[in-house]
């Protein structure tokens, strides 16, 4: 007796499957045959399920949530989802470890990638940034081989705490971060117990192109939690994982209060702090954070690999009213980011409908890879027989065309600007990295000079007593108390 079932098993396209346990062999003991097309697709697809890896930021978590914003922030921008106190926006929010590949615990010492896109009325707004307010670089053009330095040894495929010093005694303005990195703050806890920052100065301008600069600050509402290296050693390393998901499935809603702050163009040309410069933070002392908003994050993904693996962030997704700033590094990552997302995703990434904006987009894209997919929102089947070049003579009739009031306003090049590489190796390395340590207790000293010790140990004596002198020009009690547990770990 036949049986349809409520839903038919088909190949994908679309006929049914009668038998989807056996293939078809040549006897019962035979080899198979050529004419098993079914397993063919099967195994086929099978070897094209992932897609190549985040080269950084490969790990991590995503979800979906709430921007409310507490404070109309018209003054400063022309962002619609930054005017009218109680406006509510969605976004999706990535969270990862940065260095480890797929295969790397969530507990490992290293920053976390905290990424949000806003899904705004004018389009997707990305703020790509990470838990800590600095980064190791300001110049981007070292940026791989950071990386490199980094990752597993190329020789044994294992991690390589030599090479890492070895990268950092050549590179002085990497200490500010790297004393983040090795404090008691370099393991967090969850994702839902760590602050959030763009790290990098954006901007922001208003209805009279009037702009400024601006920092952004997510201070988790859950409270800051860590671990040390022992207790990260003893956890799963699928843990921050499913402490995200399992918090959002019982109700328990993380959630980020949303502060920026704000530098005014002329105050930025007198500062005596380069405000471009990722290496340093803007101290609050001169300026105050401003609470403008809640992050609130509450619907896990469906599906892991749709959503958070084909997420697609980019600093250079912005939105009128949002911009980027002279930051070299922000100035290399609106061309490498979304670089890499057409590497991995396709160049179609943005039809997909975690990426896909949630208003109407219009524009003169064409072709590629899965073009013609119907995103979440908008125009599908690859924009059909519409014009697909401007200028055109059909504006008048609905083709896309510019915006003059999305324009941002013009930005002057100070003084005599010589185009030619500009070296800030003797920069002040030092001072942001000594002024942190000595806002610590005198555990997390011990602990920051543990970890420390612990990996310089490791590294060539060169590379030590390179170190060293930086600690020392940092505050001379951070270097004593790093020489001694480097000495204890040897």
């Amino acid at each position: 007796m036949s049986h349809t079932p409520k839903c038919p098993l088909t190949t994908t396209n679309g006929a049914p499957v009668a038998n989807d346990q056996t293939s078809i062999s040549a006897g019962e003991r035979g080899s198979l045959t050529f004419d098993n097309f079914r397993m063919f697709e099967k195994l086929a697809h099978f070897n094209r399920e992932r897609i190549p890896e985040r080269v950084v930021h490969a790990r991590g978590t995503g979800a979906y949530g709430t921007f409310t914003l507490t404070r109309d922030m018209s003054r400063h921008t022309l962002a619609k989802f930054l005017q009218n106190e109680g406006k509510k926006t969605e976004v999706f929010v990535r969270f990862s470890t940065v260095g480890g590949g797929q295969d790397s615990s969530d507990y490992a010492r290293d920053p976390r990638g905290f990424a949000v896109k806003f899904y705004t009325e004018e389009g997707n707004w990305d703020m790509v940034g990470n838990n800590t307010p600095v980064f190791f670089l300001r110049d981007p053009i070292k940026f791989p081989d950071f990386v490199h330095s980094q990752k597993k040894n190329p020789a044994t495929n294992l991690p390589d705490p030599a090479a890492m010093f070895e990268f950092w005694a050549n590179t002085p303005q990497s200490l500010h971060q790297m004393t983040i990195l090795m404090s008691d703050r370099g393991i967090p806890y969850s994702y839902r117990h760590m602050h959030g920052f763009s790290s990098h100065t954006l901007s922001m301008w208003n209805d009279k192109g009037e702009r400024v600069w601006v920092k952004w600050h997510f201070k988790t509402n859950q409270g800051i939690k860590n671990v040390t290296n022992e207790e990260a050693a003893s956890r799963s390393p699928f843990g921050a994982q499913q402490d995200l998901v399992d918090a959002i499935n019982q109700g328990d809603f993380p959630s980020w209060t949303v502060n920026v702050q704000i530098m005014t163009e002329a105050e930025a040309r007198d500062y005596h702090i380069n405000p471009f410069d990722l290496t340093k933070i803007w101290p609050h002392a001169d300026f105050p954070l401003i609470d403008i908003g809640q992050l609130e994050l509450n619907r896990n993904v469906d599906n892991y690999f749709a959503e958070t693996e084909q997420a697609a962030f980019s600093p250079g997704n912005l939105v009128p009213g949002l911009g980027a700033s002279p930051d070299k590094m922000l100035q290399a990552r609106l061309m490498a980011y979304p670089d890499a997302q057409r590497y991995r995703v396709g160049a179609n990434a943005n039809q997909l409908p975690v990426n896909s904006p949630r208003c109407p987009f219009h524009h003169y894209q064409r072709d590629g890879a899965m073009a013609g997919m119907p995103p979440a929102f908008g125009d599908d089947n690859n924009q059909g027989s519409s014009v697909n070049f401007y200028p055109n003579d059909r504006v008048n009739d609905g083709a896309p065309a510019p915006v003059a009031d999305a324009a941002e306003p013009p930005m002057p090049i100070e003084g005599e600007a010589w185009i030619k590489p500009y070296d800030t190796q003797e920069d002040d390395n030092f001072s942001q990295a000594g002024a942190l340590y000595r806002l610590m207790s005198e555990d997390q000293k011990n602990q920051l000079a543990g970890n420390i010790g612990g990996a310089l140990a490791h590294a060539s004596a060169s590379a030590q007593e390179r170190m060293l002198a930086q600690l020392a020009a940092a505050d001379p009690d951070y270097a004593e108390r790093v020489k001694k547990a480097t000495a204890a770990a040897r």
